[in-house]
């Protein structure tokens, strides 16, 4: 279970285009990780437009806004293109990154048991340590409350 103070697990994997990007790429920068379930699901959809809608603001306060699920990067690429959303998609089919972070957790839905990833968003310092765990995230209002409380750790 990672928890706030600690350094945020490395990991390297393809982006939107194929490209691999690492976190130690943004070292200097505050990073808002978010894992989410699936591409083009609702609840997915809403979570990616608010930051989508929200993005100027994460960038006048020098935060970088990445999401990672274990869809394809050619999903991603779609995914992207539908919604025109403005930051990098991680793709992390083999689920190694989700098992790092902790998020790759039995789920259950209509009594019938299954894994799945728990929307969970980590804020990430400039030196790379966590300062904030955002578990089981609600959709509504999420992207709002992170820059809330960036303002707040920012001041």
């Amino acid at each position: 279970m990672l928890k706030v103070g600690q350094k945020a697990p490395q990991f390297t994997l393809p982006n939107q285009d194929g490209n691999k990007i690492s976190l130690k790429d943004y070292l200097g920068k505050v990073v808002v990780l978010y894992f989410y379930p699936k591409d083009m699901t609702s609840g997915c959809t809403k979570e990616a437009c608010d930051f989508r809608d929200e993005f100027p603001n994460f960038k006048k306060l020098k935060a970088e806004v990445i999401g990672i699920s274990k869809d394809s990067v050619k999903s991603h690429q779609k995914f992207i293109e539908k919604n025109n959303l403005p930051f990098t998609l991680l793709s992390d089919e083999e689920k190694k990154v989700l098992e790092k972070y902790d998020v790759w957790k039995e789920k259950s839905m209509y009594g019938k048991k299954y894994m799945g990833i728990e929307r969970t968003t980590f804020l990430i310092d400039e030196n790379g340590k966590i300062i904030k765990i955002y578990p089981k995230v609600k959709v509504n209002g999420h992207a709002e409350n992170i820059l809330k409380d960036l303002k707040e750790l920012y001041k």
